[in-house]
């Protein structure tokens, strides 16, 4: 008889709660569900997630807004002191000429600027807007992903627990049993009476070996799943949490047939769901990447200004000094900056990646309705299982009880009573093991349907 393990998902939520301060709690299954919902750092992290996709959403949409592009600087100009003609005169005919002379230098400070607005980008800003938001969709898949994991962590360690106590009390009513048996054997042993055979021991010892193993795994398992019970909740690994259950029962049989159950799996799993959401988003991606190849048509004012301290100003429209100078305009125009190969190939790019998602979609379309038969065979397989198990439980604990009483009047061997013991502990063991099995099961069959419960 073995047990799995359910320490996959403990571990690092572990260190964030083992030093919290020891309480008690009694809690139900649905409390200990709604505790882990509000306590388990992953769904703030994909919450934080969330919002971080929401601002790249924002920022995509802001480009549709003004914007502004600027550059100040501070530098050295020549400088330049007299008239425009020859010899440095305000009035004459000849231009004048320094040739390569430097008469000194003057500061020089330089602002240009441009302030624009799109007035229509063939749908760049729309459909980045659109794959943005699809990846908002996306994320919030994610998030509802990890809650319906955590709901289902939560019930393996509830259910976990209540199977490795169920039968860890079990075990060791059977040693007890056991033990007055062996003890009785060595007593006939030790008197000599005849009523018991060295053999009788050696049985009964052998039988005592394998519950002890059995009673020791039931303990670990008991242990492991009450602390990650603890843990998924949230109360602390010091607190004394504890299970309203007194003992693990089956949980009733979903009254839903298997096709509203795949009905439901194909519309609110949240797989399905960040399928749709991506597949809108490689559209509108797609359809981005074909309107990079076009220009974009923008309006606004453009300027710039320019001055030397130690430079005379020319006030003549036909001449410009850039180092002292000044103008503003408003603009209307075409912006267009594409690699025409490189534009087309991210086009083929988004479009592999766009077919690649639908076929990962049709695979789903097939493979969630046969997981959710898979898991919905497995619960009714279970559940009637453990109906019969009872039922045989019941029998080998009448046959064991027999047994018992055949031995202490001395018309039954102990070999009888050890492998009735054996009998009765393996039927029990596997009818709360099934009950534990089939109630995941319905968990499963949840989770699968997309219910977060």
């Amino acid at each position: 008889m073995t047990f799995k393990p359910i320490t996959r998902t403990l571990l690092a939520a572990g260190l964030v709660v083992a030093a919290l301060p020891a309480r008690a709690d009694t809690v139900t299954l649905q409390q200990a569900v709604e505790m882990s919902l509000a306590a388990d750092p992953r769904i703030k992290e994909r919450e934080q997630v969330i919002e971080a996709a929401r601002g790249l959403m924002n920022e995509v949409k802001g480009n549709a807004g003004w914007r502004v592009s600027a550059n100040a600087f501070i530098g050295l100009a020549p400088e330049a002191e007299g008239g425009f003609y020859q010899g440095g005169v305000f009035s004459g005919t000849t231009p004048r000429s320094d040739g390569d002379k430097l008469h000194g230098v003057s500061d020089w400070s330089h602002l240009d600027f441009a302030l624009i607005k799109p007035l229509y980008t063939f749908g760049k800003v729309e459909r980045y807007g659109e794959a943005a938001q699809g990846n908002v969709d996306l994320k919030r898949g994610e998030l509802k992903q990890t809650r319906s994991d955590i709901v289902y962590d939560t019930k393996r360690a509830y259910f976990g627990y209540l199977t490795a106590r169920d039968i860890r009390v079990f075990m060791e009513d059977m040693q007890e049993r056991l033990n007055g048996a062996i003890a009785s054997v060595e007593r006939n042993l030790k008197e000599e009476t005849g009523e018991s055979r060295q053999s009788d021991l050696y049985a009964l010892q052998t039988a005592r070996g394998l519950l002890a193993k059995y009673t020791y795994q039931a303990r670990a398992v008991e242990k492991i799943s009450l602390d990650g019970l603890k843990v998924l909740t949230g109360a602390g690994l010091k607190s004394q949490l504890a299970v309203a259950d007194t003992r693990i029962e089956p949980l009733p049989f979903p009254h839903v047939e298997l096709a509203e159950f795949q009905s439901r799996a194909l519309q609110e799993r949240a797989e399905m769901q960040q399928l749709e959401a991506g597949l809108r988003a490689r559209r509108a991606l797609l359809d981005a990447k074909k309107a990079d190849r076009m220009p974009d048509v923008y309006a606004g004012v453009v300027g710039q200004a320019n001055y030397a301290s130690r430079r005379e100003r020319l006030d003549n429209p036909y001449l410009y000094d850039p180092f002292n100078s000044a103008g503003l305009t408003p603009v209307v125009g075409v912006k267009w900056d594409s690699v025409f190969g490189a534009a087309s190939a991210r086009v083929e790019q988004a479009q592999a990646e766009l077919e690649a998602l639908n076929h990962k979609k049709a695979f789903a379309l097939a493979g969630i309705p046969y997981e959710v038969s898979e898991a919905y065979a497995n619960a009714q397989a279970n559940f009637e299982a453990q109906r019969d198990l009872a039922e045989g439980a019941a029998a080998a604990r009448r046959w064991m009880v027999a047994t018992l009483a055949d031995f202490s009047a001395g018309l039954e061997g102990a070999d009888k009573v050890a492998d009735a013991m054996k009998s009765y502990v393996l039927t029990q063991t596997e009818y709360l093991r099934t009950i534990n099995d089939y109630n995941m099961n319905v968990a499963q069959l949840a989770r699968l349907s997309g219910e977060l419960r």
